[in-house]
């Protein structure tokens, strides 16, 4: 089933307007939302449309800092008006929670075109909220492909205006969205239209519209690099479409990557010979989440015009159960040399990811980071709210931390001493692909990986605990959350690796 990707719906168009709201301009939409402190005063109330019927209201529902109220405003109601009161404390990930939860909440009248502005509120505070709101309607306005046979027609957003003036990281706001928009649909697709030769199309179309080199090393080029690792998990697929993907973006004048991403793409992972249960593979079809959020993370930083030479190579294969499946104690050979003994055929990320990397660092980067949601470890040790970090730099932590609180999408740097690699150690080859038992298997894979990234490159790798949860995560609503773009564009901006 063939599927075109969504360019011109990954954002809502976003214009900055005059700041002054009169009841007037106000009807011109179908829906508004108006940040009010928690006690307005006289002044605002007389400054907002409709103020004196909104300030009972207001006063009823409105009982501390995060809540809103909403009533229909105009001659014939036309226009939908939710007054909320921002937090004045809060963190980006607290921000983007309440943002979020108003979003989806005025989306439910599906207004067509929606204005933002503010009233009486703190200006850093009016600020931040404001750029958390318009997040918010991006994520909730986006809609995942849908295969009904009889859609329910509805109106799209199709447009969003912000009464204000010089308001401050909106190119930021919305290349991240377009970025977790990217990625939440690729994740979402059901792995009969995004299988391997399925996923192959749409990036070579999203490079194509880009203007990004693209290149495709398919199963007989990767044996001939000598990919074992990456190869052997494929070997037990029907169709000889797997492969890894790299699109190379660069600015004017720019020829090494300063930055190169790595994403997981099992399209679709049975566990292999290890097979996994009915509900531990049921939603299987998003193991690829880490090669979307290194697409998503690519768009973003091209739609900023980014100064960085980017590269992002994605491992893209399925994990199937077959005769020529791999195996427990197989041993297979990496494309930098490594052996490796394999323990359990449903550690297959790992597998890919390691062949992947060993590519990236062959252009020698100024800097790696991978993203998978490799390890059900991860998500024990820190629910589905923050995602692993791991790095060769360990100094690098309170950057590689700040950037999570800062994005909203929070991560917790782990630990990879030297002697938790006694833990994979082979007698039979160079390293095995993890330990028999699953204790510390987040920081196991982690140690394994960094086999396969050079010490002179400084690399981080995310193990995406944070990919899905129930009910969504910030801003997000959607199970499927896209983590990893707005943290992305965070740390790089800050400088990292430097």
């Amino acid at each position: 089933m063939s599927i075109r990707l969504p360019f011109r719906t990954l954002t809502v168009p976003v214009r900055q307007v005059a700041p002054r709201v009169s009841a007037t301009k106000l009807a011109g939409y179908s829906a508004a939302v108006v940040l009010l402190p928690l006690k307005p005063s006289a002044a605002d109330w007389a400054a907002v449309p409709h103020g004196a019927l909104l300030r009972e209201h207001y006063a009823r529902k409105v009982q501390k800092e995060g809540d809103c109220c909403q009533l229909r405003v105009g001659a014939r109601a036309e226009t939908l008006l939710v007054a909320a009161c921002p937090l004045a404390q809060a963190s980006t990930f607290e921000r983007l929670q309440a943002a979020g939860k108003l979003a989806r909440a005025t989306m439910e009248s599906d207004p067509t075109s929606l204005l933002l502005w503010q009233q009486g509120c703190d200006r850093e505070v009016a600020r931040a909220a404001l750029i958390a709101t318009v997040a918010g309607f991006q994520a909730a306005a986006f809609r995942l492909a849908s295969f009904k046979s009889k859609p329910k027609p509805r109106p799209a957003l199709a447009r969003i205006d912000i009464a204000s003036a010089g308001l401050t990281d909106l190119d930021f706001t919305l290349a991240s969205s377009g970025g977790n928009n990217l990625a939440r649909w690729l994740t979402a697709l059901p792995p009969n239209t995004l299988d391997a030769s399925g996923y192959r199309r749409l990036v070579k179309e999203l490079a194509r519209h880009l203007g990004l080199e693209y290149r495709f090393y398919g199963e007989s080029q990767l044996r001939r690099l000598g990919a074992g690792a990456f190869l052997a998990v494929a070997q037990g697929n029907a169709a000889r479409d797997a492969g890894i993907a790299r699109l190379s973006y660069r600015p004017r004048g720019a020829r090494a990557p300063q930055v190169s991403l790595v994403g997981k793409g099992i399209c679709f992972d049975t566990g292999g010979t290890n097979l996994k249960p009915h509900k531990s593979m049921l939603d299987m079809h998003t193991d690829m989440e880490g090669s979307a959020v290194a697409l998503g993370s690519l768009y973003a930083l091209h739609s900023l015009k980014s100064p960085l030479a980017v590269d992002c190579w994605l491992a893209i294969t399925e994990n199937r159960i077959g005769p020529r499946a791999y195996k427990p104690q197989d041993v297979v050979r990496a494309q930098n040399g490594t052996t490796i003994q394999v323990i359990h055929t449903d550690a297959e990320g790992r597998m890919v990811l390691a062949d992947a990397l060993c590519l990236a660092a062959r252009d020698k980067p100024g800097a790696i980071i991978d993203y998978a949601t490799l390890t059900g470890a991860c998500v024990y040790a820190l629910t589905e709210r923050y995602s692993g970090a791991f790095t060769n730099r360990p100094e690098a932590r309170a950057v590689i931390e700040a950037a999570g609180a800062s994005s909203g999408e929070r991560v917790w740097v782990f630990p990879m001493d030297k002697d938790f690699e006694t833990d994979i150690e082979s007698a039979l080859a160079d390293v095995l692909q993890c330990s028999a038992d699953s204790k510390g298997d987040h920081i196991l894979a982690a140690c394994f990986l960094s086999r396969f990234v050079p010490k002179s490159i400084p690399w981080l790798h995310l193990d995406l605990a944070a990919g899905t949860r129930h009910g969504g995560l910030g801003h997000i609503g959607t199970e499927i959350t896209g983590f990893g773009v707005r943290y992305t564009l965070d740390l790089l901006r800050r400088g990292w690796p430097a």
